[in-house]
């Protein structure tokens, strides 16, 4: 008896139109060992739903098709199941995807969901709800609000959200607590807690986080002038901005953050309004996912 894999497509996210991915894993499903099923979302938190019920229904695998809040709503209903997910990227920063090392070309991420092999990976929470890359605050958050509104998603889209917030952005000051080390007490321009050690788009906050050691990685990038900008942009999209002396970072399985006020965090990329306190905790092991073979 054939397994069975889901693929959950969200109509209305990411940057790309869908209408050749059907055929895609239609084609590809066809020579392999699975049995293939389609299903889309229609209203926000629809995919972590499917999800769940393919999972308590024994399907092998469950495809995401679409960005990055998709990716997250799949991978939040497979949690601590043995269904595995695999994702076809189509959003602005696609996250998750890269941090598995999957391509962006989209015939060959369809190839991989039927056969990529399994791996198993930690999941973080903030205030109890899950993060599988990155939890924001400052700057970061502030932008992935201003993106969400945006007419237009991608990268030059978010590239000029960015230029915008960051004229008159005054940053904040954070206590951090971080089991294993000293309170720290700074303003910063980001803080940040990493699953993976990138936002997306390449764009590595933590370039020494793994998703398997059972650890998140803790950020904080303290205020910087304008002539700084062009200095950490480079180290950011070259995995150097643990060189820059505005970035500190620790490693623990757990932390608080406390802010001046509540206010808006993202969570790989959405936005998402939490209150002065966040708890960040690791949940290793947490998930399964497909990623392609070395």
């Amino acid at each position: 008896m054939s397994q069975k894999v889901l693929a959950i497509i969200n109509p209305k996210s990411g940057t790309s139109s869908k209408s050749n991915v059907v055929s895609k894993l239609i084609e590809v499903f066809a020579d392999s060992p699975y049995t293939l099923y389609f299903t889309y979302t229609s209203y926000a938190g629809h995919a972590s739903k499917l999800a769940e019920d393919a999972a308590r229904a024994g399907f092998a695998r469950v495809i995401a098709v679409g960005g990055d809040g998709t990716v997250n709503e799949v991978a939040r209903g497979l949690l601590h199941t043995q269904t595995a997910l695999s994702i076809i990227p189509m959003g602005s920063g696609n996250g998750l995807a890269r941090a598995l090392g999957l391509p962006m070309n989209i015939k060959r991420a369809v190839e991989i969901t039927a056969k990529g092999k399994i791996d198993t990976i930690d999941c973080c929470l903030a205030n109890k709800s899950p993060f599988f890359c990155t939890c924001g605050m400052g700057f970061d958050a502030e932008v992935s609000a201003a993106f969400a509104e945006a007419p237009f998603r991608g990268f030059i889209s978010y590239a000029a959200t960015s230029l915008e917030r960051y004229i008159n952005y005054k940053p904040s000051t954070y206590t951090i607590e971080i089991e294993g080390h000293e309170t720290v007490r700074s303003e910063a321009f980001v803080v940040a807690a990493a699953n993976a050690s990138q936002y997306g788009n390449n764009a590595h906050i933590a370039p020494n986080a793994s998703m398997t050691d059972g650890k998140v990685d803790i950020v904080i990038l303290k205020p910087f002038s304008v002539l700084d900008m062009p200095q950490i942009t480079l180290q950011l999209f070259s995995k150097r901005l643990e060189e820059n002396t505005h970035q500190e970072s620790y490693q623990t399985s757990r932390a608080t953050f406390i802010r001046e006020s509540a206010g808006v965090v993202h969570l790989d990329g959405e936005p998402v309004e939490m209150p002065e306190r966040i708890e960040i905790e690791v949940l290793p092991q947490a998930i399964h996912v497909i990623r392609p073979e070395e």
